[in-house]
């Protein structure tokens, strides 16, 4: 059969078929012929192949004159003599010397089988004609090729089977093959965590990619490969194994059973030249059939029955035409039709769309149209996505300009220039970037093809590196890999240690030194990773004790105590507390391995142990000194009695505790007693018995630390109040005990620093002074700037004190009145005028409240007056003293029947309106209910008391517990004696002020008094 694209008369040359298994040499035999020849065409089957030729045949004969022709990459010089290509994209216009076909038996695949037919009877070489490929072809060739010469080549080396084995029983210098992207990745993350790195191989990678991982392989850096079945199509590596994680594969149709030629076309790959190669599955792929191990161990097989073919003869006079011609019968029982390809599914999806079908109706435009087809599907994103882009090229190309515009054509190509992203991103930008370099090989179609060939490019080597760089980061730890490579000869690995602690073994970091502490990196695993460890650990030995010499001989300020309870040493863990055998007297474990030795250790934990006891001593002293007073019987110091069992317990509580806990201890004590206390820094506060120099943050942090401990607690889980905060929120799951240890007491919804919450209990006395605790006080902000809180957070705070809210209704004048009287020195600065009125300071008080009326300032002095107790600190307003309920108790309202004529008179005048005030007063204490109470009350004759009260509803009321509980339930007395009158002291401000009333009032109240005591009045 005659090839149509070359004269009849160079046909004569010699056609042979060279058929053998693989590692026979065939390639290198072509390649050997085709240079013998002044011009050569050869056809590969993958571009990775194609490229690693183009660099044998550059480095004989020089890159002028060698070619590289794939359908994405074209580099041919002027005076290029060999062109190596891949099957696809091999010249066939172009006359040549020396032709062959690697791997023919590629015939036979349903997808690309048509084009390797194709060139089985089609090209040829003037002289020379030769087809690579298995044994299995030779029927099908003696029928198809009349007259072809067989050259059999023989296997070099032997091919035999292992059986399975796990993969981190692999030998060295493996491939292991998977049949999807995901098991290949997740084949090669088990190997860099169990055997240090493999390298990837996939069809979906770029070509630059692939020859980059198996550069990395070849070089030795990684000891394993994985790959899909691509490492069958001619890849020459140095594999002494190939292991199969499966024994299915899909076919882009289906998934099915590898045959045995594929098998033995992929296992054939181990075993270089003369080195033996062996086989195997791992242990998640079922054993291959004895049968299949037969055939690929003696490599007979099966022979190929039948090609695939495709008509190459098309008519292109209308769209029905082109098909009927695609859809041709080959004719022959040797062929079969192929199976429509991907540029028929496109050109059916595009003819689909109206505005391509109007303009492909025939003729160029058609031709144009199927052209456009033939562009790869690199992404594999499906038919439709990739029809959509065939699409716009197709409709540009048919445009105005009739190419492609280059706004657009940047549009598609420069957002791919980004290296950002994984893997599986990087991968698909290169797919894509793929497409358009394709398409910037077709000249015709880009206005400036040289350009855009070279940018495209540009950017899939750009990709392709980054991509090689992200599979090295993630599937290969070189440092591992580098360790392999050293300990393959046994020899002794160089260990050394950085200033930082780093540890390195032959130059690669395999750990960190921190303390005392030898941290191995998480990546020295695998079989490999004790050698790597015990040469670091002959590093260490000495390291270490030059550390522990320098520790034990280290200054306070080296060491630091965490509140975690970890002590540190050059920023690294040396020891942590733990509890010992009093609260104040923690133990230490050290933070060491096994490398420091016994006399190290000792030397280490002595200098610890001094400084725990420095710091204790240092932030803590009061409270130690306390601890030696209640526990040695001799000395000024020392306390006896009650005191002593306090400040035991205070010890115990690490100088903080309720007083309402000790209350009778602190009732017991002598005035001596009390003085030795304080001398030890005791204070006995309102609500709490503390130490004042323990409150500050350094001695708190230490405290909660030893109370942690003590009590059997992480001391981490417990983090000390802020520095500065005078409360903080009061957690409920927290114990008080922590609160106290801390310095502070819950106290509502707050924690608050005991000695800010004894200040709070002072303004509070002193707030209380001059008013009605009926009514009680009202809140200051001196008050709430305390305790750093208001609101509802400062009331909650009141209420823990036994406070309780009070709202009044107040005229606006009685809330100006009440201001000076709650604070008088405000008062009378406000009222005196010095430069006027020469006021005795103790008549301020008479002064203000003669101006809040209206009336003019006294000048007399008043007589003198005994200053008032001073407040004892040991003798605190406990709200205990609060006054029982009843009729005078806080709160209650005195009504009586007569009106009041000043009532009377304001009802007449427009009343401004009430505000309400929020006071403060002691919460009443809560009567006490006799239990008998709450059953029915038999008398002596057996009558219910219940039913007798019934009858007789106003017997017993008023009368203690047989009376109404409820204050608002009692009945209102109707005739309440009038109530004597004290004598007025005449030498208090008030006397003065009725004085001074009465004379300004003259005739005119003596007038109102006399009204007032008319019958019309009284009344």
């Amino acid at each position: 059969m005659t090839a149509p694209w070359l004269p009849s008369s160079r046909n004569d040359g010699r056609l042979a078929a060279v058929l053998g298994p693989t590692n026979t040499g065939k390639t290198h035999y072509a390649i050997e012929r085709m240079l013998a020849y002044k011009s050569g065409v050869i056809g590969f089957p993958l571009r990775l192949l194609a490229r690693e030729v183009y660099d044998k045949v550059v480095a004989q004969k020089g890159a002028q004159a060698a070619a590289l022709v794939t359908g994405e990459e074209k580099i041919i010089p002027a005076s290029a003599r060999y062109f190596i290509c891949t099957v696809e994209a091999m010249p066939t216009e172009r006359e040549a010397e020396f032709l062959a076909v690697d791997e023919i038996q590629l015939a036979a695949d349903p997808d690309r089988g048509h084009v390797f037919t194709s060139r089985l009877l089609h090209a040829r070489g003037v002289h020379e004609t030769l087809f690579l490929g298995s044994d299995t072809m030779r029927p099908l060739l003696q029928r198809l090729l009349p007259g072809v010469e067989f050259v059999s080549r023989t296997r070099f080396s032997t091919l035999s089977y292992a059986g399975p084995k796990k993969l981190s029983r692999l030998p060295r210098r493996s491939a292991v093959v998977a049949f999807s992207a995901d098991n290949v990745y997740a084949i090669a993350e088990l190997m860099r965590r169990q055997r240090g790195g493999a390298a990837v191989v996939m069809g979906a990678l770029s070509p630059r990619t692939r020859n980059a991982q198996v550069g990395l392989y070849q070089a030795g850096d990684v000891d394993f490969l994985v790959a899909t079945d691509a490492i069958g199509m001619g890849l020459n590596m140095e594999i002494d194994h190939v292991a199969f994680s499966g024994s299915r594969k899909y076919d882009g149709r289906r998934r099915r059973d590898l045959t045995p030629a594929e098998v033995g076309q992929i296992a054939g790959r181990a075993g270089r030249h003369m080195n033996d190669g062996t086989f195997g599955v791992t242990s998640d792929c079922p054993p291959f059939e004895t049968e299949v191990i037969e055939q690929v161990e003696n490599h007979e097989f099966d022979p190929v029955k039948g090609l695939y073919w495709r008509n190459e003869a098309l008519d292109f006079a209308h769209p029905a035409a082109l098909f009927r011609a695609l859809e041709k019968a080959p004719g022959r029982p040797e062929l079969a039709r192929a199976r429509d390809a991907d540029d028929v599914h496109a050109l059916r999806r595009l003819l689909e769309e109206p505005d391509i079908k109007a303009i492909a109706a025939g003729g160029a435009a058609l031709k144009r149209l199927w052209e456009v087809c033939q562009i790869p599907d690199f992404r594999k994103t499906g038919h439709d996505s990739h029809a959509r882009i065939l699409a716009d090229v197709y409709l540009h190309l048919m445009g105005p300009e009739g190419r492609l515009k280059e706004e657009w054509l940047a549009g598609h190509v420069e957002p791919l220039d980004r290296v950002d992203g994984d893997v599986d991103s990087l991968a698909a930008r290169i797919a894509h970037v793929r497409t358009w370099t394709f398409v910037s090989n077709r000249t015709a179609w880009t206005p400036n093809a040289r350009y855009w060939q070279g940018r495209t490019r540009e950017i899939e080597d750009k990709l392709s590196d980054a991509l090689h760089e992200k599979l090295m980061q993630r599937f290969v730890d070189r440092r591992t890999s580098v360790l392999m490579r050293k300990l393959k000869d046994d020899a002794p690995l160089l260990a050394g240690i950085s200033g930082d602690g780093e540890v390195t073994v032959e130059g690669e970091f395999v750990g960190r030194l921190l303390g005392f502490q030898f941290i191995a990196d998480a990546k020295a695993v695998g079989p490999h990773g004790k050698a790597v460890r015990a040469a670091a650990l002959k590093a260490l030995t000495p390291e270490m004790a030059a550390r522990a010499a320098a520790l034990a001989g280290g200054k306070t300020a080296d060491f630091e105590l965490k509140p975690s309870g970890e002590i540190r040493w050059r920023s690294a863990v040396v020891a942590r507390l733990v509890k010992g055998p009093m609260p104040l007297r923690p133990d230490l474990e050290l933070v060491a391995g096994d490398m420091l030795t016994a006399p190290a250790r000792a030397r280490v934990a002595e200098r610890l142990q001094r400084f725990v006891g420095d710091k204790i001593e240092g932030l803590l002293g009061p409270l130690l000194a306390l601890q030696k007073a209640t526990t040695q019987t001799q000395g000024e110091d020392v306390i006896e009695g009650p005191a002593r069992g306090l400040g035991f317990r205070l010890v115990e509580h690490f100088g903080a505790m309720s007083r309402m806990t000790i209350q009778d201890d602190v009732k017991g004590l002598e005035q001596e007693e009390r003085g030795k206390l304080r001398k030890l820094g005791v204070r006995f506060g309102e609500y709490s018995v503390y130490m004042p120099a323990l409150l500050k943050p350094a001695p708190a942090r230490l405290l909660i630390l030893l109370w942690a401990l003590s009590e059997g607690k992480t001391p981490g889980d417990f983090a000390p109040p802020p520095a500065g905060h005078v409360s903080t929120p009061n957690d409920k799951d927290l114990p008080q005990a922590y609160y106290f240890a801390a310095g502070f007491r819950p106290s509502g919804v707050r924690a608050v620093r005991i000695d800010m919450l004894e200040r709070l209990a002072d303004l509070i006395r002193e707030a209380k002074k001059g008013v009605d605790m009926r009514e009680g006080f009202a809140a200051t902000p001196q008050m709430m700037s305390l305790v750093g809180c208001s609101g509802e957070e400062f009331e909650s705070i009141l209420v823990s004190l036994g406070l309780r809210k009070n709202v009044v209704k107040r005229q606006p004048a009685q809330e100006a009145e009440a201001k000076p009287a709650a604070d008088a020195s405000a008062a009378t600065k406000a009222a005196a005028e010095p430069e006027e009125i020469d006021i005795d300071p103790r008549f301020a008080e008479a002064a203000a409240l003669a101006d809040a009326i209206g009336l003019p300032a006294a000048t007399a002095s008043p007589p003198p007056q005994a200053d008032p107790a001073p407040a004892q600190e040991d003798q605190p307003q406990h709200r205990d003293s609060a006054p029982a309920s009843g009729p005078e108790a806080p709160g209650a309202v005195e009504t009586t029947d007569a009106p009041d004529a000043s009532v009377e008179d304001a009802a007449k005048e427009p009343q401004a309106e009430e505000i309400e005030v929020v006071l403060w007063r002691h919460a009443p204490r809560k009567p006490r209910q006799d239990f008998r109470d709450r059953r029915p009350q038999r008398d002596a004759k057996g009558g219910d008391s219940a039913q007798r009260h019934a009858k007789n509803p106003n017997k017993g009321k008023g009368k203690g517990k047989r009376g109404p509980q409820n204050r608002d339930e009692r009945p209102q007395r109707q005739n309440r004696p009038p109530r004597k009158e004290k004598p007025m002291d005449p030498n208090s401000p008030f006397a003065v002020l009725a004085a001074l009333k009465a004379d300004m009032g003259g005739d005119d109240a003596k007038k109102q008094d006399a009204d007032e005591n008319t019958p019309e009045k009284t009344s």
